[in-house]
């Protein structure tokens, strides 16, 4: 009797166990995976929502019915700069227009390019990419010139323009300066403003 129990029973005890080790160890995995898959959508999902950068001007309501102009009757010192047929005039570490004997703060066009930078530029590195930013306007080097350029959006900074707008997009409250979008965020405790789309004029 002893020796049909250790050659039956004992062996097909040892195959239970075994079998019940193996399903345990494969639900453990699954339910690994499943997380880390869960993880990877969530983070897909929110990467796509960042990629629809491109935000219509009707979607977009300004808490203020009428945007602000900052304008003043004299420049002095002022720097002229002529970009396809536009002219600009730099003083003070903001572009100027001229409109009725008046200068009213304009932002550069996309495309618009100096040759030397502000001297109160900041960098900024977001995705390998070097920008320059004075008061809201983002620059990148293009051989020996900047040209003022949309920043991606995650792009951050630590600091708005004095202009900036309050703006409300589906149902949220955003900041706006030169149609960039910014939403208030916490960098390691920090107050932060990380751009979230660009507004298109329609």
């Amino acid at each position: 009797m002893k020796t049909f129990i250790k050659t039956l029973v004992l062996p097909t005890l040892f195959m239970v166990a075994v079998s019940t080790q193996v399903s345990a160890q494969t639900r453990r995995t699954t339910t690994t995976t499943n997380k880390t898959e869960k993880a990877t959508r969530t983070t897909t999902a929110k990467s796509n929502t960042n990629t629809s950068r491109r935000v219509s001007s009707k979607q977009v309501t300004y808490k203020t019915p009428k945007k602000k102009v900052v304008s003043v009757r004299n420049l002095p010192n002022r720097t002229p700069i002529s970009y396809k047929g536009q002219n600009y005039y730099y003083a003070n570490n903001k572009y100027y227009t001229q409109s009725r004997g008046s200068y009213i703060v304009i932002a550069p066009k996309v495309g618009f390019r100096i040759k030397v930078l502000p001297t109160n530029y900041k960098r900024v590195r977001f995705n390998n990419y070097n920008y320059y930013t004075v008061n809201g306007i983002f620059y990148t080097q293009v051989n020996n010139e900047y040209e003022v350029v949309d920043p991606e959006v995650g792009t951050v900074i630590y600091e708005l323009p004095e202009d900036y707008e309050k703006v409300v997009l589906n149902g949220e409250m955003y900041y706006e300066y030169a149609n960039i979008l910014y939403e208030k965020v916490q960098i390691d405790g920090t107050r932060a403003y990380e751009i979230v789309g660009i507004i298109e004029m329609d």
